[in-house]
């Protein structure tokens, strides 16, 4: 697929979903799905356990689910920045 192509799926698809007023919404479910999914993987590579985890971060077991859990968007920055940290890893945020 030509590069002219897929950026005009891609505007097509960003035009409907602010048509329905769901692009923001949309936008924040999926950066938290990759997020909890790049948390996931890296506690798989460094083998690290989620009470492991949750221990390291000071934080419950239950709070480290919700920051697991694709579908809670309502996680605060420090609390990622600090499992970021666990894990070896950083966090970036860029505005663009």
């Amino acid at each position: 697929m030509s590069s002219k192509k897929k950026r005009r799926v891609r505007s097509t698809f960003e035009d409907y979903l602010k048509e329905q007023g769901t692009l923001e919404e949309t936008t924040a479910i999926a950066v938290k799905r990759v997020l909890a999914w790049q948390l996931e993987q890296a506690m798989t590579k460094r083998q690290i356990s989620k009470n492991q985890m949750a221990k390291a971060m000071r934080t419950s077991r239950s709070q480290l689910d919700r920051i697991l859990d694709p579908e809670n968007d309502n996680i605060q920055l420090a609390t990622l920045m600090n499992a970021a940290r666990v894990l070896g890893r950083e966090l970036h945020i860029e505005l663009v």
